[in-house]
């Protein structure tokens, strides 16, 4: 926590960006609304814009029109940005709608502000007794003396006989109300944190996918090393802290009578006078779900992995066999051709690199011909401010000898630029023919516009002077 290391964490890390951000109330309040309160793991990328709309739209009317100029797919996509990272932004399987969800900064600056709200009270009794539990666990399941350990289970079955002695004795000891409260209180804190851990351990498994997939496009080398590297990478986050926890939670989660007994005792604990007067979220009653829904999506990361590992053997395999196949058969075909003489000259060339598609959705569709009513009735005018000069002052572009004129200059090559066909074939018209030639180029598949190359082009006009225009040049294909 020195000066170097704490500048270069708020200059990089997402949870002090998003601190710093001039809109910090707007997204944070944003995303805890969407995302916190009811407990979303991921929203589509409509449902999330109209209500981000909604929201800029009361924030306007109070603030004025000018407090967020942005609209919120803009404000979104600038929340997903890798250099903001206080969204992610993903595409679900068998789905063409972007979704979002948070990111564990994110959620780290959500909880933090959080902790800053001023509680009801400060519990300190139920946290005491964690200490001195978690205390206790570890020292006896960390004991190696067998009579250490019959000792203490010993004094802790002497400890539970006497309870039972004084629960029929009618002796029942029972937790007041500030007890209650205070352990509901450290319950609903340490339920909700789950939740976020599991976005930190889906993200450690995200980027170990990514780091596999870069691999994988990347590798050159043998099959058997790069498995070897990226099992190695799995393995090592498997058997980390933050990995086998996960797995000895999602085993214990995972057991049917454990899901009931936690449905059963989250009803009960609603049901206490103490806990009602809080005014719980009633949601928290399904707070187990949530751990299960965020768990599963974790384990459909890792099974992508799986899927990215088998995929690239069985590809590899394919290719590595047809390859082969085209080696020998190229091998038998050049032995065939050169078998009696040598070919002088060329097997084959290639007219174009760019081959011709012709996409279905690109036809135009049918459009039933028009039949015009024609008035035959003539109404007399007022012909005295008719200038009859400007009829015959009409300038008429030919596009079908246009057309010719690129047709004739194609003929013996594969592609032309609009130059050199009008050095074969000058302006008859001036800039009017020149305008219906880009014209002509803009509305063809087969004419392309080079921005990074410009040509000349020049014709002489009705007064015998030389006119000049400067384009970007425009490429005929066939």
């Amino acid at each position: 926590m020195d000066y170097d290391a704490l500048s270069q964490l708020r200059r990089l890390h997402p949870t002090w960006r998003l601190l710093l951000a001039d809109h910090a109330p707007l997204i944070i309040s944003f995303l805890n609304l969407v995302f916190i309160q009811p407990n979303e793991r991921s929203i589509a990328e409509s449902q999330l814009q109209s209500r981000l709309e909604d929201l800029l739209f009361q924030l306007r009317a109070n603030h004025g029109e000018d407090s967020f100029p942005r609209s919120a797919r803009d404000y979104l996509n600038d929340w997903a940005d890798n250099d903001k990272g206080w969204l992610r932004k993903f595409y679900p399987q068998n789905s063409d709608e972007a979704h979002f969800d948070l990111t564990p900064a994110t959620e780290k600056a959500l909880g933090w502000l959080e902790s800053l709200n001023q509680r009801q009270f400060v519990g300190t009794e139920s946290r005491l007794k964690t200490v001195f539990d978690l205390l206790q666990q570890m020292v006896s399941g960390t004991e190696t003396d067998k009579q250490a350990r019959l000792d203490d289970l010993h004094e802790r079955k002497a400890a539970i006989e006497r309870e039972i002695r004084q629960v029929e004795a009618g002796d029942i000891a029972i937790m007041d109300e500030t007890a209650q409260r205070e352990r509901f209180q450290q319950l609903n804190g340490t339920a909700r944190e789950l939740l976020s851990d599991f976005r930190e351990v889906e993200q450690n498994f995200r980027q170990l996918d990514r780091q596999a997939r870069e691999q994988i496009t990347a590798w050159e080398g043998r099959k058997g090393d790069l498995l070897e590297q990226i099992f190695g990478q799995r393995d090592a986050i498997s058997d980390t802290d933050q990995g086998r926890t996960f797995r000895a939670f999602w085993d214990f989660l995972m057991s049917p009578s454990r899901q009931e007994e936690l449905s059963e005792g989250l009803e009960r604990v609603f049901e206490l006078d103490a806990i009602q007067a809080l005014q719980p979220d009633p949601r928290f009653k399904r707070i187990h779900f949530d751990w299960l829904d965020a768990g599963e999506q974790t384990q459909r990361t890792v099974a992508r992995l799986s899927q990215q590992l088998r995929r690239f053997l069985d590809d590899q395999a394919y290719l590595e066999n047809k390859r082969i196949m085209q080696l020998i058969q190229s091998i038998e075909t050049r032995a065939l051709n050169v078998r009696d003489e040598q070919p002088s000259e060329t097997i084959t060339s290639m007219e174009s690199t760019q081959a011709g598609i012709n996409l279905a959705m690109e036809r135009p569709l049918y459009s039933p011909p028009l039949n015009p009513v024609i008035e035959s009735r003539v109404e007399a005018g007022d012909e005295s401010g008719v200038d009859p000069d400007a009829l015959f002052n009409q300038v008429l572009v030919d596009r079908t000898r246009l057309e010719a004129h690129i047709r004739d200059a194609l003929r013996g090559q594969s592609q032309v630029t609009l130059a050199e066909v009008i050095r074969r074939h000058p302006l008859q018209v001036g800039l009017a023919e020149l305008i219906t030639y880009l014209t002509m180029a803009g509305n063809q598949s087969t004419a392309s516009f080079d921005e990074n190359h410009q040509d000349t082009i020049q014709w002489m006009d009705e007064n015998g002077s030389y006119r000049r225009a400067r384009i970007a040049r425009v490429i005929f294909t066939r």
